[in-house]
């Protein structure tokens, strides 16, 4: 199986939002210069193959994370609509306890 280590590598995830049917994915991240970047992530839910990067906008870099997720809303068609579900659990701060059972679970 090939997992994927999503943006734990291009820094420190803080926000991740999935889409419905967790096929989907954004996660905010901070680097170690203290900016912020986003990436789109997909996953293959029948094969459990781990999270692919689709977006390629993980080089973009924001002083803020409202800024960067403001530019991820108008960069990824399904983020805004899926921010909006914050009252049913679907945007939670990771954290990297969180993170390692998620890499875990694929």
């Amino acid at each position: 199986m090939v997992v994927y280590k999503r943006s734990k590598d291009l820094g420190t995830v803080v926000l991740s939002v999935n889409a419905t049917g967790e096929a989907l994915c954004v996660d905010f991240f901070q680097r170690g210069d203290n900016s912020y970047g986003f990436e789109e992530y997909r996953r293959d839910v029948e094969t459990n193959e781990g999270w692919f990067p689709i977006g390629f906008h993980s080089g973009r870099r924001f002083e803020t994370l409202d800024q960067a997720k403001s530019d991820a809303k108008g960069s990824v068609a399904w983020l805004e609509s899926e921010m909006l579900k914050d009252c049913e659990g679907q945007i939670w701060p990771m954290k990297p306890s969180k993170w390692k059972q998620m890499a875990r679970s694929g």
